[in-house]
């Protein structure tokens, strides 16, 4: 019997003492403490491992060697040396102004004097910290420090500027008590989804080494191909076995589904670890990463600053973009590479210029579908279904229920838009058939210019082009002028070329013709 996956323990001694696989990330972990101390910082999205790492980080560095028995690093030279230890988990309490960060502060120090028998001095969080720092110095052991999701203070309130920007300088102030006792430190951790507010927060740590973009690093979170198919074996057999389908084919719709992240300008993809866990906990491909926490505050940035979401499957980024993380100019792009909705496809070394792009099927899919909920103001739940209809009034070749159900998602598109009307309904337009591309096949460019959509089911090929404001006549023309169906001749199936016009007044399209290709 394979050993159980558990996809909800983020407790390096809970998943060991239970039986549970664990992917050995120790040689990592192992290259960062010994004999090296520092502070180090490193970025990656949630549900990502950052807090598994701090917990394997806290069982190194209390000497608890009995835990880690045939991993890596039980066989290297670390001494096992047991070292005092700070552990901050901003995730634990929600924080809405400075004041409240103040008090959460206070409550951590205290929590961990009592854990170590301390009796602070001192007269605000800062003072206190500092005394705690000392103190446990004081035992002839350098204190580790472990701190995750340094950041969530910040994301909270990033709709809310004041109370952000004062949120961040109580942080820079703690910050600047870590720096005052460097003498005092064995080795500091942080973690965090972003870096937006790294210079601001980070100020004073000016010996802070950024782990985020390392190529070494690249893969000490995630699952790299070579670990699914040696770690997961049984399981990616087993699976395979219960579903019909090769152990190649499976691993196939895993990688498209979970892999594909990368962090740095030339690495290993990953695969995301919470997504490919929960299916082998759940038994069934679904969006786990997605619906465990939904990108309102970036798709309300996209909506204001008007950002062409077409633009997102091929995105050219330059280097010293990665670098704009200030709380008083948010920048989309870099916001959705940090948090994992795109990753790195590719880089040009020379123009120091990278390629961006979703990582994966299920963050495409689930990403698209979430825009196309906001923009067409429908329940995503009942799209799905809609998008299911339209494809199935093609595969039945009924064009008249096709496009009545496609009415639906301009239904109650409000009259104030925000975006010029045009753009806004090129967008609508966009999400469907990229949706629908996502569950058959679809392309949406070809060589003399670009379609509005191609949709490829089991026997029959769709061109269409939508016009807005002018006739179904010309769009279907451009078709034609423009030789789009040429490419699709070679597949040998009936090929129907699709005009239709769209009325911005109405709201809906108001005539589609057709014509069959020969």
């Amino acid at each position: 019997m394979p050993k159980p996956v558990q996809a909800s323990t983020y407790t390096f001694r809970n998943l060991i003492e239970g039986g549970f696989l664990y992917v050995d990330k120790t040689r990592f972990l192992y290259e960062l403490v010994h004999p090296k101390t520092g502070i180090y910082f490193l970025a990656r999205p949630r549900r990502f491992g950052k807090s598994l790492m701090l917990s394997t980080l806290e069982e190194i560095f209390l000497g608890n060697r009995e835990l880690f028995k045939g991993l890596w690093i039980d066989n290297s030279d670390y001494d096992w040396s047991a070292y005092p230890m700070i552990r901050l988990d901003f995730s634990r309490h929600a924080v809405k102004n400075a004041e409240t960060l103040e008090r959460v502060l206070d409550y951590f120090i205290a929590e961990i004097a009592q854990q170590h028998n301390v009796t602070l001095r001192g007269f605000d969080y800062q003072t206190r910290f500092d005394n705690l720092i000392q103190q446990l110095a004081g035992t002839g052991k350098k204190v580790v420090i472990l701190i995750d999701e340094y950041d969530k203070p910040l994301i909270d309130n990033l709709e809310r500027l004041p109370e952000a920007k004062a949120i961040r300088e109580t942080l820079k102030n703690f910050y600047t008590i870590i720096k005052a006792m460097d003498p005092y430190l064995r080795f500091v951790f942080i973690t965090g989804i972003s870096k937006f507010s790294k210079v601001g927060v980070f100020s004073s740590l000016n010996n802070l080494t950024d782990l985020t973009m390392n190529p070494r690093f690249a893969t000490a979170l995630g699952i790299t191909e070579q670990e699914m198919t040696t770690d997961f074996h049984e399981h990616i057999v087993e699976f395979a076995h219960r579903t019909g389908v090769t152990r190649e084919a499976f691993i196939a719709k895993v990688r498209e589904w979970y892999d594909g992240f990368c962090f740095v300008e030339m690495c290993e993809h990953v695969y995301n670890p919470f997504s490919t866990l929960q299916l082998f906990y759940q038994q069934r491909f679904s969006n786990y990463w997605f619906e465990t926490g939904t990108p309102t505050f970036l798709i309300k940035l996209l909506k204001e600053q008007q950002f062409d979401v077409e633009q997102l499957s091929d995105l050219h980024l330059r280097e010293l973009a990665f670098n704009t993380y200030e709380l008083e100019n948010l920048s989309i792009v870099p916001l959705l590479f940090q948090t994992g909705y795109l990753t790195i496809k590719a880089y040009d070394a020379v123009r120091r210029v990278y390629t961006l792009s979703y990582p994966n099927t299920e963050v495409e899919d689930a990403f698209l579908t979430y825009l196309l909920g906001e923009f067409s103001a429908r329940d995503r739940g009942l799209n799905e279904d809609y998008l299911w209809q339209l494809i199935d009034a093609l595969e039945t070749h009924d064009l008249d229920r096709f496009f009545t159900i496609l009415q639906i998602f301009f239904a109650n598109i409000p009259y104030n838009i925000q975006l010029k009307q045009e753009k806004y309904y090129q967008t609508i337009f966009y999400l469907i058939f990229t949706l629908l591309g996502l569950r058959v096949e679809a392309e949406v460019h070809t060589n003399q210019g670009r379609i509005d959509a191609v949709v490829e089911i089991a026997d029959h090929i769709f061109l269409f082009e939508f016009k807005l404001d002018q006739s179904a006549t010309a769009a279907l023309q451009q078709i034609k002028d423009n030789a789009y169906a040429q490419k699709y001749r070679l597949k040998a199936k009936p090929i129907t070329l699709i005009g239709a016009n769209f009325d911005s007044t109405q709201r809906k399209v108001t005539e589609w013709q057709a014509l069959h290709d020969s």
